[in-house]
């Protein structure tokens, strides 16, 4: 496991082409980088005060940050720690779940209000959802990474469990799973045509293996590890697993520990 530091509040993670990990603070936004070699870490970017949440890194070492409940997006760099971009989303309330970079452009999620954001060029544009998903009370569209094609967007609900697959211009449609629902679902991470979801309260890992389109998929297993405590998303290297313990369901105190696991990808 990798160590963080207490009452850090982890919930996204990032790791590039080098054996850097980088997690964000929910609690203040903070980036904590941690040396996947030696465990040492340290803060690199001073956060604002809101959250950083899902976030990826791009093939020029930026980094792009969801920002939560504070309706921004931030891109650093992972080198200096230097905020690079700052874009407002949506005006609060709104809860920047998450993002993935494809095509030439990073895609938001809000888990408050049926939208997605794209960001290309360094313009902000929104994209509403219309098609098959339905807002309700709870956590709604939170994880998202492209379809195995690269035509698309799949996206999770995690307070109904279900994936859709989103067009390019917002048009979600049901991915069929068959009997199964992956709720709780949040941070998403693709290899190939398989998919794999942390149910974050659920305390596993589901791989669910995809057509190439990313209309239809087969849930084939769902992997625990004792070391879990309400994990949320998820990052690769080296033919691991990283994942950060959120510990929802622990009272956040300046004191409370936080860990990372590593885990084998099933």
């Amino acid at each position: 496991m990798l160590a963080l530091p207490d009452g850090f509040q982890p919930e996204g993670i990032a790791i590039g082409d080098k054996p850097y990990a980088y997690f964000g603070s929910r609690a203040d936004g903070d980036i904590y980088r941690v040396s996947l070699r030696t465990g040492r870490g340290d803060v690199i970017s001073q956060g604002p005060g809101t959250p950083s949440l899902g976030m990826k890194i791009d093939d020029h070492g930026r980094l792009f940050v969801a920002g939560g409940s504070g309706g921004d997006a931030r891109v650093i760099d992972t080198r200096t720690g230097k905020v690079l971009r700052s874009y407002t989303l949506q005006p609060v309330p709104s809860f920047i779940n998450d993002v993935t970079l494809t095509g030439g452009a990073a895609w938001f999620t809000d888990s408050t209000n049926p939208v997605l954001f794209k960001v290309r060029n360094g313009k902000a544009t929104s994209v509403p959802l219309t098609g098959d998903i339905a807002y309700s009370t709870g956590v709604n569209a939170n994880g998202i990474v492209p379809t195995p094609d690269g035509k698309a967007l799949i996206v999770v609900q995690s307070n109904t469990g279900k994936l859709f697959r989103v067009t390019y211009d917002g048009k979600a449609t049901l991915i069929d799973l068959g009997t199964e629902n992956v709720v709780n679902g949040d941070g998403l991470w693709l290899r190939g045509r398989t998919l794999y979801v942390v149910q974050n309260r659920l305390n596993v890992i589901t791989k669910v293996e995809l057509n190439r389109s990313g209309t239809a998929g087969t849930v084939v297993s769902r992997t625990g590890n004792p070391n879990f405590d309400v994990p949320t998303t998820i990052a690769e290297y080296g033919k691991r697993f990283y994942l950060p313990n959120a510990r929802f369901t622990t009272p956040a105190t300046p004191e409370t520990t936080y860990t990372a696991v590593r885990v084998p990808i099933p």
